[in-house]
C-alpha cells in the first residue's frame, strides 16, 4: 500500500467513526458523575492520557477521568463532553438546576474489583470522575455522586496542536495534545528529513509510537482526527530536538 492509499484509508476509517459518533451524540445519554482531585483539582494532573500538566497541555481544570466504557483504551483522550445533572432520576435532588459544564477527557477511571460489578467505573457503566471544581458547577458537594446526562461536543482550544516527544534511540513516543474539533486522534504519521511518512500506532492514552531512528532529523507529523479531518504539520520539530521537549504548532482541527 502506498503512502497516499494508507492516508486515504485512515481518513475513511476516521470519517466512518465520526459518523457513528454524530449519531450517538444526537441525543443525551444517561450516566453518573463523581469527583476527585481536591478543591483546586490539582490532583487531577497527569493521568492515563499522558498529558502531564493539564494547564500546559491545553486542558485546564475542567477535566474528567472516564470509565472504561467511555475511555475506549485511550481513543477518547482529549474528547469533550457537555454534562448536566439529571434532576429526574434518584439523586437528582442534589443537582444545581440550570447549570452545565463541558469537560475534557484526560484520565481513566478504572473498575474497582473490590466492589460489586466493578463499582461506578465498572464494565458497561458510563461514568465521569470529574475534577472537583468542574463537578461542583452542576452538583452539591454533600451528594458525592449525581445522575447526569451527557453528549460529546466540539472542543474549543487555545493555540495549535502540540507534540511532546519522549522515548530513546529507536523508540519514539509522541504525546499529541490540545486538539480542537473532535478532540481526539484517530491516526498519526511521522516523517523525518530523510524518511518518507511512517505510520504510528497508539501505545497508551494519547501517546503514539514509532519504532524508527529519527534522532538528529527534523520531524513532521500528519494527524487524522476522529472527526475525519486530516492535517499535515510540516517541519514543526527542528533537527536539534531532544527527548522531553514539546513543540507547538499554529494549526488545529475544526472537526
Amino acid at each position: 500500500m502506498t503512502t497516499t492509499e494508507m492516508v486515504k484509508s485512515l481518513i475513511f476509517l476516521c470519517t466512518a467513526l465520526a459518523a457513528c459518533l454524530a449519531l450517538a451524540a444526537a441525543d443525551w445519554c444517561q450516566g453518573t458523575a463523581t469527583f476527585y482531585g481536591g478543591p483546586d483539582g490539582s490532583d487531577t494532573m497527569g493521568g492515563a492520557c499522558g498529558y502531564g500538566n493539564l494547564y500546559n497541555a491545553g486542558y485546564g481544570i475542567n477535566n474528567a477521568a472516564l470509565s472504561e466504557t467511555l475511555f475506549n483504551n485511550g481513543a477518547s483522550c482529549g474528547q469533550c463532553y457537555l454534562i448536566i445533572c439529571d434532576g429526574s432520576r434518584p439523586g437528582g435532588q442534589y443537582c444545581k438546576p440550570g447549570t452545565a459544564i463541558t469537560i475534557s477527557a484526560t484520565n481513566l477511571c478504572p473498575a474497582n474489583d473490590a466492589l460489586p460489578n466493578g463499582g461506578w467505573c465498572g464494565p458497561g457503566r458510563p461514568h465521569f470522575d470529574m475534577s472537583q471544581p468542574a463537578w461542583e458547577n452542576i452538583g452539591i458537594y454533600q451528594a458525592g455522586i449525581i445522575p447526569v446526562l451527557y453528549q460529546q461536543v466540539k472542543c474549543w482550544r487555545n493555540g495549535g496542536v502540540r507534540f511532546s516527544i519522549a522515548g530513546f534511540n529507536y523508540f519514539l513516543l509522541v504525546n499529541i495534545q490540545n486538539l480542537a474539533g473532535s478532540g481526539s486522534v484517530g491516526a498519526a504519521l511521522i516523517k523525518g528529513d530523510n524518511t518518507g511518512w511512517i505510520q504510528m500506532t497508539r501505545n497508551w492514552g494519547a501517546n503514539w509510537q514509532a519504532l524508527s531512528g529519527l534522532v538528529g532529523q527534523g520531524l513532521s507529523f500528519a494527524v487524522a482526527s476522529t472527526g475525519g479531518q486530516y492535517i499535515e504539520f510540516l517541519n514543526v520539530v527542528p533537527a536539534w530536538w531532544q527527548f522531553g521537549m514539546t513543540f507547538n504548532t499554529y494549526q488545529n482541527f475544526d472537526y
